[in-house]
Formats: structure tokens, sequence, C-alpha cells
């Protein structure tokens, strides 16, 4: 029997795309965001980059409500492009959408997100699992240093982004969103497909963060 298929999913997924998820986290720039060794013009400029992200999963997510694989993960108390245009106009004014550009990396990110959106629904699931779940633990750290450093108001604008309003209980959130992971519509060979999408989403993001990372470097 394949060692695997006794693997709840959401087990599977977490364990072999950790390498790439501590990479990301650990990245230069995250480092140095919550380290305090940057301003506020660097988180908006990261909150910018969400923008085009959270906007190409959302966009798509209308379409695969009623999929059979990705449907039961469309849940409009996730759903954060509102927040980040509130964040947006906190930070950058009631112009914040004016000139605003994706960098390189976030383009490919976002397109990939779309690509799979359009295309397989199954793999849009690695990247809504990567961002939502990511956003109800790690971000946390992030709105955290956020009010703590740039005296944003706690929960309020300009860390919107991370307050889930909906979601009275986080905890019992993430554990029916793995039971739904376990329970995802797909044979094995599928799963780990999923798998390897989950870890190009890792990739991707740590992309970003580098870039990110490269243009605080030159402006320094």
């Amino acid at each position: 029997m394949d060692a695997t298929a006794a693997t709840p999913f959401s087990t599977l997924i977490r364990t072999a795309s950790h390498e790439q998820h501590t990479e990301a986290e650990t990245s230069v720039f995250m480092s140095d965001l919550l380290g305090g060794r940057l301003g506020v013009d660097a988180y908006t400029r990261y909150t910018e980059q969400l923008w085009f992200v959270y906007r190409a999963l959302e966009e798509g997510a209308e379409e695969l409500r009623s999929d059979p694989v990705a449907g039961p993960f469309i849940r409009p108390e996730l759903m954060r492009t509102a927040e980040l245009e509130r964040d947006l106009a906190h930070l950058r004014g009631a112009g914040w959408h004016e000139g605003l550009r994706p960098l390189p990396a976030t383009a490919v990110y976002a397109d990939r997100v779309t690509e799979c959106a359009r295309s397989w629904p199954a793999g849009y699931i690695a990247h809504h699992y990567t961002r939502y779940l990511g956003d109800l633990s790690g971000g946390q750290i992030i709105r955290d240093r956020a009010e703590k450093t740039w005296g944003f108001a706690r929960k309020g604008d300009g860390v919107r982004f991370y307050v889930f309003e909906e979601i009275a209980n986080p905890a019992s959130f993430k554990r029916g969103y793995r039971e739904l992971l376990d329970a995802v519509d797909a044979d094995e060979l599928e799963k780990k497909r999923i798998v390897e999408e989950c870890k190009r989403a890792f990739a991707l993001n740590t992309a970003v963060f580098r870039e990110l990372g490269e243009a605080f470097r030159r402006s320094a």
C-alpha cells in the first residue's frame, strides 16, 4: 500500500511543502520587515503586490463556485480584495491605484493563479491554500508587527487585510479547511500534482519577496 494514500491530504500537503514554506517565511525581505529594519513604505509596497495576487484569486472564484473540486473552498468570509483596497487607500490615499504596477515576479504569480482558475481547478486549490491559511496563521504576526511598528489602530485601516471579521474562531475554521482538503475530489495522482503546485505557489511568493528585497536594497 502506498504510504501517502494513508496520510491525510492536509498533512501531506503541509509536510511536503514545508521546505518551500520556510524559505518564503525566512526571506531577507520578510525578515527585515518583521524585524523593523524596513519602513512603512516597504509594508505599503508589499500590500500593493498582494492586491494583484488576490485580485487574480478572487476574480476566478465566482466561476469555480459550482466546481466539484474547487467549489467547496470558495468561501466569502475569506475574500480579501476589498480589505486590501481599503488598506491601500489608507496607505497611499484615494488615488492608490494610479500608476500601480506589479513587480515582474508578482505578474508571473498572478498569471499562474489566473491560469489555474481558468483551466485547472485542483491547481487553484494549491494557491487558495497557501494564501488564505497563511493569512489566518502567519499573517497575524505581520498584522501585530505592523500595528506596533507603524502605529496602525488595532485591527484598523492599514491592516484590514489580516482581519477576518466573519471568522469568529480561526482555529476552528482552519480545522474545517483541513477537512475539506482531506475530502478533496481528486485521485492520488492529482493530489500529487496539487502538492507540486503548492510548492510552486510558495516559490512564486518567495520570488516576489526577493524582488521586493532587491528594490529596497537599491533604495537604501
